[in-house]
């Protein structure tokens, strides 16, 4: 087996330059532990000259990635450009071909095409190895594939997008609006300051969901249709009225089996302040695993950031030096099947509705009637006037329904005059 191991990081973002730094700083420390003495012999992005915390050096820098598979003898390369195509998949692809390892935190090529380059790596018999895609720095992927590896997991789901839950964390703690809190998780590096969306519109965690599901149910990455909603119409009277109640509302990633069907879904959740999962809060991210014969697991820390994503791609990058070559999804590809989609409009939640009305009598009981025509049950009202501007607010909180049936009754108030505007749900986290 090979002592010396040529590395090269394509992508010098946040990530890929604070990995370029911790790789220099504990080389001697990764010896130690592996035996095995590393080189960074090339690094890639598209400006030399752009300003970075850590200074690269231009000696072994290449503006097109594509050049250094012709140029130098590569072992291991670190994926750090992030997209979903292009340039990303084309890295990705061109090294495992050409049989070099592949370490990346790109949870969105991963939830794409992650069951082709797996199928890739198989073939080359190399690592595809992903710990950063999922929850940064906090091991939960490989407490998968490895600790739980003999448990029927049934069921994982959490808070998995730091930005999301900093900025509802942030619009509770600080009575501020959510365009206010946004911009200062921007300040402070949490969201990205020119086009957050994907964090704030559920994709982010939508694409862990997936790579979460392949994991734990030793399914093919699902295609399927999945209610995915974002937290952009979260205000900051549904924070407050939350907390009256007892709940906070939380971002969630849900993913399990019932009744041997794969149910997915992202979505904002309240959550009781009693529970664990309510008092995760700040950038904080925690996956709870639910499995036999181990019961629940519970795994919590930062998930997001270049420190905690570089802890993970370092972890990868010590497994492949130890000599563990693995099927990237835990098992081979052709054992891995495809799971039969649970419809989700059998979905079944409380809801927490907000209306805001005119302040007319009989706006209420139009409500509540044509709830009651859809045996949708009211469990609480909470009414609250605005009588300077002949406005008010109305929550209800209903009991168990359907999704379908949410969905269908919801959009008849398109044509309710008195409604000023459609009107916000949140699902009371089972």
């Amino acid at each position: 087996m090979k002592n010396n191991y040529n590395l090269a990081i394509i992508g010098l973002g946040q990530i890929g330059n604070y990995l370029y730094n911790e790789i220099n700083k504990k080389k001697s420390d990764i010896e130690n532990k592996t035996g095995k003495k590393i080189k960074i012999v090339a690094i890639s992005a598209k400006n030399i000259n752009k300003k970075r915390k850590f200074s690269v050096p231009k000696s072994i820098f290449y503006k097109d990635p594509l050049q250094i598979f012709k140029n130098e003898k590569i072992d291991i390369l670190f994926e750090c450009i992030g997209l979903s195509d292009g340039i990303s998949k084309q890295v990705v692809e061109t090294a495992l071909r050409n049989k070099i390892h592949v370490i990346t935190p790109n949870k969105a090529l991963l939830a794409k095409h992650g069951d082709d380059l797996s199928i890739l790596a198989e073939k080359n018999k190399v690592n595809l190895e992903f710990e950063a895609s999922v929850a940064g720095g906090i091991p939960v992927l490989r407490t998968i594939k490895e600790g739980l590896a003999t448990n029927k997991i049934n069921k994982v789901f959490g808070i998995l997008n730091g930005t999301t839950n900093y900025i509802l964390s942030e619009m509770e703690n600080s009575n501020q609006s959510f365009d206010k809190v946004l911009q200062k998780a921007q300040k402070l590096g949490y969201a990205e300051p020119g086009n957050p969306k994907l964090d704030l519109n559920g994709f982010d965690a939508f694409a862990k969901v997936r790579i979460l599901s392949a994991l734990a149910f030793n399914n093919r990455i699902s295609k399927n249709k999945c209610i995915m909603e974002g937290i952009e119409k979260i205000e900051l009277k549904d924070i407050e009225i939350a907390s009256q109640l007892g709940f906070r509302v939380k971002l969630l990633g849900i993913s399990e089996v019932i009744n041997g069907q794969l149910f997915e879904t992202v979505h904002p959740s309240l959550v009781s302040k009693k529970t664990y999962i309510g008092n995760v809060n700040g950038v904080m991210n925690a996956v709870i695993i639910e499995g036999k014969p181990v019961g629940q697991s519970v795994l919590q820390g930062e998930g997001a950031g270049p420190g905690p994503t570089s802890s993970s791609l370092l972890s990868d990058l010590l497994s492949i030096l130890r000599g563990n070559i693995k099927y990237p999804f835990g098992i081979s590809n052709r054992k891995r099947k495809l799971i039969k989609s649970f419809n989700n409009e059998n979905y079944t939640n409380s809801l927490y509705l907000r209306f805001d009305v005119r302040d007319k009598q009989g706006v209420l009981s139009s409500i509540t009637n044509r709830l009651a025509k859809y045996k949708i049950s009211v469990k609480r009202i909470i009414q609250t006037p605005d009588k300077k501007n002949k406005k008010a607010t109305i929550v209800i909180i209903t009991h168990k329904t359907t999704e379908i049936n949410a969905r269908n009754c919801l959009s008849l108030f398109k044509k309710n005059k008195n409604i000023l505007k459609f009107p916000t749900l949140i699902r009371l986290y089972n």
